[in-house]
């Protein structure tokens, strides 16, 4: 589930697990008339224990709430059922729960076109947050740290001109890298991004930065291996081995909770 330890009364209330309760319990305000919205900020205040409490006696139907949200447990499972089915911010904020405001609404209005391009399923949804997650640093970089030099010359992405290793390095919140990439998708796009600076629109254009995500994804066909669950599968696909499974799994699993039914 997407708490790894026990919120609220008694509980150990870490900063990350206090957040998702405030953020599930948000979803859950209109069954709650005359609370406020909680502050989403990982402390676990009077504010979230008396909401903890509240969603236990109007909505689970508990006779004595306990104030505590357990992994597991059945306010957790009620929290996770009764979330809305529409793609928010707060969703997104959910998946992604240490990504800043700021980057949220950044690239939001990206991400809410997944089913028009044709990631269109909660479980695949789920496969390719949790993917791109780890990618992009929960939407921190959609450009790689580093310069590029070390694909000089590197035939096997297209990298034939001098500068291409730098020009060309990886962009996007799932990484496009080398020459070949960027001309393909420019033709399946039918824009120019080989050209002078158009290299850098893939990370400074916020919808080109998603959009080229899509591009990968579906392009690969990993909304098969999503559809399988085969959480390897797609790394190897998209990381060419394993690396950063641990995390990648447990960013899926927290997708699941906010995406999967």
């Amino acid at each position: 589930m997407c708490i790894g330890q026990s919120v609220g009364n008694n509980g150990h209330n870490s900063i990350d697990d206090v957040k998702t309760v405030q953020i599930l319990l948000n979803f859950h305000l209109e069954k709650q008339p005359g609370r406020s919205l909680l502050k989403e900020d990982g402390i676990a205040g009077t504010s979230t224990l008396a909401a903890i409490e509240e969603f236990q006696h109007r909505v689970v139907g508990m006779k004595k709430p306990d104030g505590r949200v357990d992994p597991g447990g059945t306010t957790l499972r009620t929290l996770h059922h009764e979330i809305p089915n529409a793609f928010t911010k707060r969703r997104l904020h959910g998946i992604m729960i240490h990504a800043t405001d700021a980057n949220i609404s950044k690239y939001f209005p990206g991400l809410e076109k997944m089913s028009a391009k044709g990631i269109d399923k909660p479980l695949r949804q789920a496969h390719f947050l949790a993917q791109l997650a780890h990618e992009s640093g929960e939407l921190r970089y959609a450009e790689e740290i580093a310069d590029g030099s070390a694909y000089e010359g590197r035939a096997d992405l297209g990298n034939t001109q001098p500068g291409d290793g730098k020009r060309f390095k990886g962009r996007g919140l799932i990484q496009l890298t080398g020459r070949a990439n960027y001309t393909k998708y420019g033709a399946a796009r039918q824009r120019d991004f080989t050209t002078g600076d158009n290299p850098k629109l893939i990370a400074g254009d916020a919808d080109l930065a998603v959009d080229v995500a899509f591009w990968f994804w579906m392009g690969h066909g990993l909304n098969a291996l999503a559809d399988k669950d085969d959480v390897v599968g797609v790394t190897r696909v998209i990381n060419g081995g394993t690396n950063g499974l641990p995390d990648r799994k447990a960013k899926l699993a927290r997708a699941k909770c906010f995406l999967v039914p």
